[in-house]
């Protein structure tokens, strides 16, 4: 009886995606949620296709045996072909915990190309780090990005693999600089980039954010700072941009600044406002779930207000239908600021 609960749960969530799963395919997007767990009757629980491959994963507790069995029974009859994996992260620091198979593994380690509005990326069940290469509930930002990038300059702070990035120069962005703190992250930006025919050549730095943005805001970035030295850092030339995009993680620390999306949004924001030209487009992201977004919003009139930036316009983009939301707060909060 179980079984067929949560089948019946997969059963709704698919019937109510139908038209969006239709206008998805019809821009060239095979990568979408499926079943989100958490405003589908089950918590923890999240299912999502990237082109050929479904992808379980947990973040509550372990499916059992049968629970998997029967998740992948049901989009095997429903959406045939595609390769299963799944991802048990329901332990500390929501890492992969579960072996596979050694077929299986091998399966879920193979890169794959899947397709988001005619952009093409790279993506894999399993790699070296905990989260999927590509975002989807992001794709509504990426949307955007596409509709704003057109001749402009973009930021893109935090890239992870450079998804804002190359989705901005597909869509005819003028000049491209994907700023992270990991080599890994950007050396699946610079295979993103490679699948594109994209008519600019993009810059990928790897930096500390804080490093990075102060270099670029003009402030700049000491080499020692209270009598210790720096760990070393590109040195980048001040210049704004027409378009910045700052989606950081939930929380990071180095010597260089504590990233703090819950307690210290403006330590970023501000940095990011300095990068961003006047009249230009500041794009903020934040996924802490317990932040509403009027709090947030609060926070970043007041932050813009502090260094005498004016939002002219603020306008909220919303995750698209894959991620419905039962109280209209999602998780991402994607705020649009014209300053």
């Amino acid at each position: 009886m179980q079984d067929q609960a949560l089948t019946e749960l997969l059963q709704a969530a698919l019937a109510a995606r139908q038209s969006l799963i239709a206008r998805l395919h019809d821009e060239d997007t095979n990568a979408y949620r499926l079943f989100n767990g958490s405003s589908e009757k089950r918590p923890g629980l999240t299912v999502d296709r990237y082109g050929d491959l479904l992808l379980i994963q947990t973040f509550h507790n372990a499916l059992d045996g049968d629970e998997r069995v029967a998740i992948e029974n049901f989009y095997a009859a429903e959406m045939p072909g595609l390769t299963a994996i799944y991802n048990d992260r329901s332990g500390p620091n929501s890492r992969v915990a579960n072996p596979l198979p050694a077929e299986v593994l091998s399966a879920a380690q193979e890169p794959r190309e899947i397709h988001e509005m005619g952009v093409r990326y790279v993506i894999q069940g399993r790699h070296g780090g905990q989260d999927p290469w590509l975002f989807l509930d992001m794709r509504a930002g990426r949307r955007r990005v596409m509709q704003e990038a057109s001749g402009k300059s973009l930021l893109n702070l935090f890239a992870y693999t450079c998804g804002i990035g190359v989705a901005a120069a597909k869509a005819g962005a003028a000049h491209v600089v994907n700023i992270d703190f990991a080599e890994s992250n950007l050396k699946v930006g610079k295979e993103n980039s490679r699948l594109n025919d994209l008519p600019i050549r993009l810059r990928f730095v790897h930096s500390d954010a804080f490093a990075a943005m102060r270099q670029l805001a003009g402030i700049g970035q000491p080499a020692m700072v209270r009598g210790k030295r720096m760990p070393a850092f590109p040195r980048l030339d001040q210049r704004s941009f027409d378009l910045v995009v700052l989606d950081p993680p939930r929380y990071a620390k180095s010597l260089f600044g504590v990233v703090d999306i819950v307690k210290d949004y403006a330590a970023l924001m501000k940095l990011a406002l300095l990068c961003t030209t006047a009249g230009g487009t500041l794009i903020c992201c934040n996924n802490a779930a317990e932040i509403s977004r009027e709090v947030w919003a609060d926070q970043l009139a007041r932050c813009a207000a502090k260094i005498g930036r004016t939002i002219r316009e603020f306008e909220w983009i919303v995750p698209e239908d894959d991620f419905p939301s039962h109280d209209g707060q999602p998780p991402l909060k994607i705020a649009l600021l014209r300053v």
